[in-house]
């Protein structure tokens, strides 16, 4: 049986599927949180590993021990394996094949995503010492976005900077690539037309489809632009950064811990990052954030649907997007005026589609799956060599 491992790194988890050849449905999937302290491990599927996974290894020694246990089921061949990587600047419009040349370009991406690059390269060294001729796919969460205009592409600094390569890239592109791939299926003819996704998860964006590609997104030159997160503060003007070091006296890194760790969900609540203790709190400060962050999610669509030039479909995806009925239900009163009607029996229920039976415009809740995205990708690169 050949199959293809996928692996989907975050900053201390990792999620792991094994899909067949030419099959869409994973055989099984793995994800494993906590690592680097005490390691939690989830499987989905008919699988045994026989054995604990590494109490407090780093992500090398977890791969590596996922590894060893995939080389000893007999019946298994493994084909190739497709990372998620991050950041692959403004070269990569499309899936590539993992080399020296490729690893080192990477690397001087992480500066402009140092809480996700340097994850994905370690599953990539990890794998190349456990299996050195096995073939490695590493596919971009920027390359969706490739198809923007210029314009959507650049900020408003001097041409020099723009040209050296400082860009707006966007990120979550292959869990939008996977929902421009299922909505035909969903909603027909309407999947041509001109859609908001709203990418709601601890890291949170939003992105503008027409005829199935990226217009424009929320998240510029790094994972911090774009919508309020969990710990992410999102765009702010720049004058407070300038602020925060001229006249408050703090580094470039304390900033960046600040608007990168400190910030979002948990800086305006002072409570938590995770929206299901919000909603739990009686705290004025747990709603206020909640409702902020509804908020910054209605006026960054807004913006998108005016690049489109109106709206045809909205869609709800990621943990956030997926599983929290109020959120949604906040965002869609929010945006009645552009048509939207949502049906709250069936947004309680969790329902795919969400509106109401003549709503101008449909409300659909689609799982995310970067996995199944990124074994197309890898499949159909490994199948062009």
């Amino acid at each position: 049986m050949c199959v293809i491992l996928v692996l989907n790194a975050g900053s201390s988890s990792l999620r792991c599927a094994l899909f067949r050849d030419e099959e869409d449905v994973a055989l099984w999937r793995v994800h494993v949180a906590g690592i680097g302290s005490v390691a939690e491990l989830t499987v989905k599927g008919n699988l045994d590993l026989g054995g604990h996974v590494p109490p407090d290894g780093d992500l090398g020694a977890v791969v590596g021990w996922l590894l060893a246990r995939l080389r000893g089921m007999p019946n298994v061949s493994l084909r190739a394996v497709g990372h998620r990587i991050v950041h692959g600047g403004a070269r990569h419009v499309g899936p590539a094949l993992v080399d020296e040349h490729l690893i080192a370009e990477l690397g001087a991406l992480v500066p402009f995503a140092p809480g996700h690059q340097p994850q994905g390269l370690a599953c990539i060294a990890a794998v190349e010492e456990a299996w050195p001729d096995l073939p490695q796919v590493a596919c971009f969460d920027t390359a969706f976005h490739r198809t923007q205009d210029r314009l959507a592409q650049i900020e408003a600094i001097p041409r020099a900077l723009t040209e050296d390569g400082l860009l707006r890239f966007g990120f979550h592109g292959l869990s939008y690539a996977h929902i421009a791939g299922v909505l035909p299926r969903l909603i027909g003819a309407r999947a041509k037309g001109r859609m908001v996704v709203a990418h709601l998860g601890h890291g949170a964006s939003l992105c503008a489809l027409a005829g199935g590609r990226s217009v424009a997104t929320t998240m510029g030159l790094t994972t911090l632009g774009g919508l309020m997160m969990g710990t992410r503060s999102g765009t702010v003007d720049p004058g407070l950064v300038l602020h925060l070091i001229q006249a408050r006296g703090m580094a470039a890194s304390e900033v960046a811990d600040l608007l990168g760790r400190r910030s979002g969900l948990l800086g305006v609540s002072g409570i938590s990052d995770d929206v299901r203790v919000l909603e739990a709190s009686m705290a004025t400060e747990a709603r206020e954030a909640l409702d902020l962050f509804a908020y910054r999610i209605v006026r960054e669509t807004g913006s998108l649907v005016a690049a489109l030039g109106g709206l045809d479909a909205f869609v709800f995806t990621g943990g956030i997007g997926e599983n929290t009925a109020a959120i949604r239900a906040s965002v869609c009163a929010r945006l009645g005026f552009l048509g939207i009607d949502l049906d709250p029996n069936r947004n309680a229920q969790g329902c795919s589609r969400i509106d109401r039976n003549g709503s101008t415009v449909p409300v659909l809740v689609i799982p995310a799956d970067e996995e199944r995205e990124i074994a197309d990708e890898s499949r159909g690169l490994i199948g062009a060599r």
